[in-house]
């Protein structure tokens, strides 16, 4: 994996001009329906499967790949048991046709895709490629697709995303947060005046020490009584400088606690980035200015998602309301 790539020239305030005068049109885009057209027979596919060369002596062409050029890049980390929760994201503000997709990127600056591992089931991997088929919104990582894995996977979809698309920022989110793609992208237009940002709601608490409990971490001994400051799981998003530290790294390199979230905020200690702790990206409902919304802290998402997500996208506080709130 090639450990750097050209950048592309700053974005100026007139993409949030742009971004203005998109607000019209964001409603079509994040209240999409399902529609029942195949995919074009002509189109260009968009889901990709990344496989990895493990060799040390592998040869790696840093213009090997055309990487596509995005504002940023979201990977929705998903799973093999998830079928429904996608069904509930693509019904509500996930798009679910191809052409939708483009239309959510062009109007946004954000490229939307699935996030997904492998598995040895073969009805589990046969299904998912009818899947593929029919929505054409992954990409599949050479990485088994296991919850005591997600810290691999987290590590391995940065670098993936960063080989496909030349962003600003990469941004992993899960598959049972509610979103506003409209807002997120205002948010990460933003300028800032440090290169390396790791953005996200922050939050600190208790090394849970007990190997019974869901976030048991078998190396507390090296964290304390108390976790350091890092971004709740659902959604984090990291700086292309910060995504680039990472690809260049060797994967024994990084140390790997039981937890995804504590294993990202740990690496952020490492280097120098800069903190940037939002609460809208981990609002507990739907309001004027919230961008993520998800049952914090009773559940690490949505507590049942497949129905809330529809019942937030029946919510007028959460499809109606604009872009960026009136000063009126």
């Amino acid at each position: 994996m090639p450990s750097s790539y050209p950048r592309s020239p700053p974005r100026t305030p007139s993409f949030l001009i742009l971004s203005c005068l998109f607000l019209s049109l964001i409603a079509f885009f994040a209240f999409l329906r399902p529609l029942p057209h195949p995919l074009c027979p002509n189109r260009t596919p968009t889901s990709v499967r990344v496989l990895w060369d493990h060799r040390p002596s592998a040869h790696r062409n840093p213009h090997a790949l055309n990487r596509h050029k995005v504002m940023a890049f979201v990977g929705i980390q998903t799973g093999f048991g998830s079928l429904a929760r996608r069904q509930s994201l693509r019904n509500t503000w996930f798009p679910s046709d191809p052409h939708a997709l483009q239309g959510l990127e062009e109007a946004t600056g954000l490229a939307f895709r699935f996030v997904i591992g492998r598995t040895s089931h073969r009805s589990k991997m046969s299904a998912l490629q009818k899947e593929v088929a029919q929505y054409d919104d992954f990409i599949q990582l050479d990485i088994e697709e296991e919850y005591s894995k997600l810290p691999y996977k987290t590590l391995a979809f940065f670098k993936a995303a960063y080989a496909l698309f030349e962003a600003d920022f990469y941004v992993k989110a899960d598959d049972d947060i509610y979103l506003r793609p409209d807002r997120l992208s205002l948010l990460l237009a933003k300028e800032r005046s440090h290169p390396q940002t790791y953005l996200g709601c922050m939050k600190k608490g208790p090394v849970f020490t007990d190997p019974k409990l869901k976030w048991y971490e078998p190396l507390s001994n090296l964290l304390g009584k108390e976790y350091f400051l890092h971004a709740y799981g659902p959604i984090y998003a990291l700086s292309a400088d910060v995504v680039s530290s990472l690809v260049a790294l060797k994967n024994n390199s990084f140390r790997m606690f039981s937890n995804e979230d504590v294993t990202i905020g740990a690496w952020m200690l490492a280097m120098n980035v800069n903190y940037e702790n939002n609460h809208e990206l981990c609002a507990k409902q739907c309001t004027s200015t919230s961008i993520a919304v998800w049952d914090i802290p009773k559940c690490s998402g949505l507590c049942n998602p497949e129905k809330r997500m529809l019942e937030l996208h029946q919510m007028e506080s959460c499809t109606q309301s604009p872009t960026v709130e009136s000063d009126e």
